[in-house]
């Protein structure tokens, strides 16, 4: 962001890259359950120094990270890499989304644990914010949407987001055209960024199914992942170029950033 002229950059503007299911580096066993669970495989510090600027984050009861029933490392190591990242820079906004997974329970207090750990950077929730430009969020550097399953969600004005302010549409299907049709569907019912007050997020990722014989996360995600760069260009030709804003990956390189910084470049630009 510090490259794209913060004080000419809204937020409303900005592509996101973002990764999906971000903390499943270390997930599982390796060798044995991980492959059927990784989606990632930097960790979070490297993911944003690459580039990633949406963090998806699955947490259990008992704040450790997971996936269904695979567990990996206690949330603080995900905290502890953003804090890292934010300490080496000064205008990067950070839009974490953290969720208790399905069929978990939520952590207790985890909202107090969160303002406790990001507090100082903590951008507040509030629909202004989409118009604003990242220099006048300065210097607050995190927009925490914070997900339960069962505890109250977080109120317009406090530090944390409500689930209400990122959507998305996701599929569960491993064939590459369905889901690229799929996303290019929701999308199209999408309003445009400048008229809406929500992040909206279109996942460039398939899941492995148990009817097929290839169950490892790599190779099935493997055959979307190529067509990055195309879904943008198709999104611009079918007119719908204006309303992506939030674009996730597994696996995150850097070709899928420069791909969300060269569409976020052309909005500044006026030329989209």
């Amino acid at each position: 962001m510090s490259t794209l002229t913060p004080e000419k950059l809204h937020v409303n503007k900005i592509i996101w890259p973002g990764t999906h299911d971000s903390a499943t580096n270390k997930i599982g066993i390796p060798f044995i359950s991980r492959p059927f669970a990784r989606t990632q495989s930097l960790s979070i510090y490297k993911q944003l120094v690459m580039g990633t600027r949406v963090l998806d984050i699955r947490v259990q009861e008992d704040g450790r990270v997971c996936h269904g029933i695979l567990v990996s490392y206690h949330v603080d190591v995900v905290i502890n890499d953003v804090k890292k990242f934010l300490s080496e820079t000064e205008s990067e906004i950070i839009i974490l989304e953290i969720r208790t997974e399905f069929g978990h329970d939520d952590p207790p207090e985890f909202n107090k644990y969160l303002e406790d750990q990001l507090g100082e950077f903590l951008i507040h929730q509030d629909d202004s914010v989409f118009n604003k430009t990242v220099a006048e969020l300065l210097p607050k550097r995190v927009i925490c949407v914070w997900k339960p399953r069962k505890s109250p969600q977080p109120k317009h004005g406090s530090s944390l987001w409500s689930a209400g302010y990122l959507k998305d549409n996701w599929i569960d299907t491993d064939l590459p055209e369905t889901k690229f049709e799929s996303n290019l569907k929701y999308l199209s019912e999408q309003p445009p960024v400048t008229s809406r007050k929500y992040f909206y997020r279109v996942e460039n990722t398939v899941t492995p199914q148990a009817d097929n014989p290839v169950l490892c996360v790599k190779p099935v995600t493997n055959r979307i992942r190529p067509y990055g760069r195309l879904f943008i260009n198709e999104s611009i030709s079918r007119g719908y170029g204006d309303r992506l804003q939030i674009y996730s990956t597994d696996f995150i390189d850097k070709d899928f950033v420069d791909a969300c910084i060269g569409l976020t470049n052309a909005r500044i630009e006026g030329k989209l």
